[in-house]
């Protein structure tokens, strides 16, 4: 095995350089079209990982990359992949195993930006707890790229709908987070489906014994490459995060610039067109915010930024690339609207703010399926942000009357106050009105229609509105954690499964998070599983057919002391879910198993 260390700086407020500064991707000999891709997104010089990885990928060589989640290890396969597949044909060329469906849907959506040029190209996430019918009509229209989590990837092999014949370039990201999960078994099934003549990349944060007896099985002369990465944030940077999901966000952003002080502000979005829509947001509810992205010209954008700085505009909204570079001494705050997807990307967005020696603040939007982001940024920069909530209407509310009253005291300063003064005088004795109801209307008028105090946030429905609570089983069955209630799956100690395993199938097929597992007891035939106590029926459904170790989990809330006996309410809503969902479809529609080949 090639062994390549390549140590990577401190990268203070800026991404990660390159091994060598003077590299660019242009040097690497990638495809033009995929060159064009990597232009557009704005990426000059690649990373560490990706200016080693890219040329024994491009030649040829299997590879074993040691670099944690945030050094751009995606580009680093995606990049030469791209760069290497045969486009004139539909069949699936390169396989990407991914331990979850977050990371799955993340990869796949790299390659599409990474092959954004080639008209072709094919892209298909497959995983568990999204609908059959699209990866099964995705996978009959012939997708050169699967990008999938191990249970779904076997099922669709052991239903004869994914063909791996074709394969020439297997990855396996993230692998010891795979094994951790319990997919060693799974993994090693996939690769038992594979042609023995193809192009491996193992990519793992870790090299425990397990990766390494993988990797002598599997890979052949990998070349190992080394990334020591010290992403660090700077500590005059405060950073916190609040949990909101994607419909709440502006709203959420709106309540955060009430209440917050502030002298300066970047928000920092995916995508150009987000730069637009949120800065025309902000500017329809009365802030001084602009947009800038990789489509405006330089002038535009000497601009924009010469106005910021002036103080003319106070909320800049940016993406990555448009805001590289950026020093502007009055950024006071950095709201990270749309989390992102690399730790490079988290350090050189905060490091726009805190700059000559002042203080910073850093604020994240988290949605509840993003919080494998936030663990790997905070694993990355070891920093541990601080959980807030959102502001309140009270909080709104309390500072738009400490504002208005602000107003009132700086307006009698003004030179026209004696003008007015006499005017109000006058209609006082003219109407025989009292002078606080004439400020009041004039308080109105100058709202121009808008509404002044937020109204209250309705309140939750009380629990026997919401739903109907989980019978309790007998005393024995009872879940030990509050909140949760116990399921039991058909597959136990002689099906030789382990909690992972467990861990790994529900809640990549179930669309749960790890957060969401209590207690796991495995005895012999069967398992003791505890789950939210009200899981929904799309999860339900999603699990239906999800298995562990080959056989069908049949997940049920356990019953009796040998949790064998199913709760017949649970069963009864269960039957109500499905009368009203989509049981009807006829079994025509069903995909048929093909044939084993002899």
């Amino acid at each position: 095995m090639t062994s390549t260390d390549i140590p990577t700086p401190d990268t203070g407020d800026s991404s990660a350089p390159p091994a060598d500064d003077t590299v660019t991707f242009a040097d690497l000999h990638i495809a033009p079209e995929v060159l064009r891709a990597v232009s557009d997104v704005g990426y000059e010089t690649p990373s560490a990982i990706q200016a080693a990885t890219i040329p024994p990928l491009l030649a040829g060589s299997d590879v074993v990359g040691l670099a944690q989640t945030g050094t751009g290890k995606t580009a680093a396969f995606a990049i030469p992949i791209l760069s290497k597949i045969d486009l004139t044909s539909k069949d699936t060329q390169a396989l990407v195993l991914a331990p979850t469906r977050e990371l799955a849907l993340q990869v796949a959506e790299a390659f599409g930006r990474y092959g954004a040029h080639m008209p072709k190209l094919n892209v298909l996430p497959i995983y568990g707890g999204q609908s059959y019918v699209v990866q099964l009509a995705g996978l009959k229209r012939g997708a050169q790229v699967v990008v999938g989590t191990p249970g779904r990837v076997i099922d669709h092999l052991e239903r004869g709908t994914l063909d791996l014949s074709h394969l020439d370039y297997l990855v396996l990201d993230e692998a010891d987070e795979m094994l951790t999960m319990g997919f060693a078994e799974d993994v090693e099934r996939i690769l038992a489906d594979t042609p023995e003549y193809k192009q491996v990349a193992l990519f793992s944060a870790t090299m425990p014994t397990t990766i390494r007896r993988l990797t002598k099985k599997y890979l052949h002369d990998p070349v190992e490459i080394k990334i020591d990465a010290k992403t660090s944030t700077a500590e005059n940077i405060t950073q916190r995060f609040i949990q909101v999901a994607g419909p709440r966000k502006m709203d959420a952003l709106t309540r955060i610039l009430e209440v917050e002080t502030f002298e300066a502000m970047i928000v920092f979005v995916r995508t150009k067109q987000a730069t637009e829509e949120v800065a025309d947001k902000l500017k329809a509810r009365g802030f001084a915010a602009a947009a800038i992205n990789g489509d405006i010209n330089q002038s535009q954008r000497e601009r924009t930024i010469n106005a910021l700085k002036a103080g003319t505009i106070d909320i800049l909204v940016a993406t990555d690339v448009a805001a590289r570079g950026l020093d502007v001494e009055r950024i006071s705050h950095v709201l990270n609207y749309d989390i992102p997807h690399d730790t490079e990307s988290y350090v050189h967005r905060i490091g726009r703010t805190g700059r000559a020696g002042r203080s910073g603040t850093a604020v994240l939007f988290v949605s509840p399926r993003e919080r494998h982001l936030l663990k790997a940024i905070e694993k990355t920069t070891g920093a541990k942000l601080a959980e807030e909530p959102l502001p309140s209407v009270e909080d709104v509310n309390a500072q738009r009357v400490t504002k208005f009253r602000d107003a009132i005291t700086a307006a009698l300063a003004a030179p026209e106050v004696e003008l007015f003064r006499r005017l109000v005088e006058d209609y006082e004795r003219d109407n025989n009105v009292p002078v606080a109801d004439i400020a009041a209307a004039l308080a109105v008028l100058s709202r121009d229609g808008e509404q002044f105090l937020l109204q209250p946030d309705p309140p939750r429905e009380p629990r026997h509105e919401r739903g109907e609570r989980p019978d309790r089983g007998p005393r024995g069955e009872r879940p030990r954690t509050p909140g949760l209630a116990t399921y039991r799956i058909a597959v136990g100690k002689r099906h030789k499964v382990m909690p992972g395993a467990i861990v790994g199938a529900i809640a990549n097929e179930g669309g749960l998070h790890r957060s969401d597992f209590g207690h796991i007891t495995i005895r012999p035939d069967h398992s003791l599983v505890e789950l939210p106590a009200k899981l929904s029926p799309k999860t339900l459904k999603a699990l239906e057919n999800t298995r562990i170790s080959g056989v069908l989990i049949d997940l049920r809330p356990a019953g009796g002391p040998d949790g064998a006996r199913p709760d017949r309410k649970y069963t009864e809503r269960r039957r109500a879910d499905h009368k009203h969902s989509d049981h009807k479809r006829s079994e025509a529609k069903r995909p048929k198993r093909a044939p084993k080949k002899p």
